[in-house]
């Protein structure tokens, strides 16, 4: 099935920088999640992981005091198994917050939006899926308008799916560009080179995916500091409007509070 083409809040051709409501870009504060508790992995291997809190509703209630507009929320063991695996911790994180909750890890199906859906979630965020079963992802944006995020994960400008475990030939750019016809909320852009490790954005790869893309981008690995979110800031005309921060805030390498005070000094 074939998605109407539809434009996604900016209503300009692609090529053309369309992000220019006025709205502030938003820092995302990342919650992952794996056997139940908040952890962050080096660049995606889940051999290297380190845990932040066993409770991430807890950690979620603190985000939110310190400002956050949205978290993002990532069954880490879902998406390896290819289905849920932490339904209950997101479910108490989305009891404990206001604030709309985006998700993804394991989602392969239409049920399981739903069922996400259902039980409180804003926006469901489709990664391996979006590679491998474009199907999916057409039907879903059509029954579940602007409540689908894609999640299109790179490594060296190739994508990566299952976990980031495998890589495919199919480049970042080409696989958002598939999706020109459908109404997708969003997509979040991760260098998985850089996530977790604290080096900086790559800000050139992700404002120029951005500009080419046609939706709204939420750009994600590598915040290292408030210096990343400065120059992200500098390039959010290219279509950039939200960026997902972990690491560096668990290790108070970037304070949250004081990330959403400058985002919101722009405005």
């Amino acid at each position: 099935m074939f998605c109407r083409a539809v434009s996604i809040r900016i209503g300009i051709p692609k090529g053309i920088p369309k992000f220019f409501s006025g709205e502030a870009m938003i820092v995302i504060p990342a919650i992952d999640i794996k056997e139940g508790r908040c952890v962050r992995l080096a660049q995606g291997d889940f051999r290297r992981v380190t845990v932040y809190g066993d409770h991430p509703a807890a950690i979620a209630r603190q985000w939110q005091a310190q400002g956050a507009e949205r978290i993002h929320v990532v069954d880490l063991d879902g998406s390896l198994a290819g289905s849920p695996r932490n339904r209950e911790a997101i479910r108490e994180i989305i009891r404990e917050v206001d604030i709309p909750v985006e998700l993804g890890g394991g989602i392969r199906d239409l049920e399981t939006i739903a069922d996400y859906l259902g039980l409180g979630v804003r926006w469901v965020i489709l990664g391996t899926a979006a590679l491998r079963n474009p199907g999916l992802v057409r039907e879903a944006s059509r029954v579940f308008a602007d409540q689908i995020i894609l999640g299109i994960d790179a490594r060296e400008g190739k994508v990566s799916v299952q976990g980031w475990t495998e890589t495919s030939s199919q480049t970042a750019l080409e696989l958002i560009r598939s999706y020109d016809d459908c109404p997708l909320s969003a997509v979040v852009y991760t260098d998985i080179r850089r996530d977790g490790m604290e080096t900086g954005v790559n800000v050139e790869a992700t404002r120029d995916f951005a500009e080419a893309a046609g939706v709204p981008v939420i750009a994600s690995g590598g915040v290292s500091g408030m210096a990343d979110i400065e120059k992200i800031m500098a390039v959010e005309a290219a279509g950039i409007i939200g960026v997902i921060a972990g690491r560096a805030l668990y290790t108070g390498a970037l304070s949250l509070a004081a990330a959403v005070l400058r985002t919101k000094a722009k405005q």
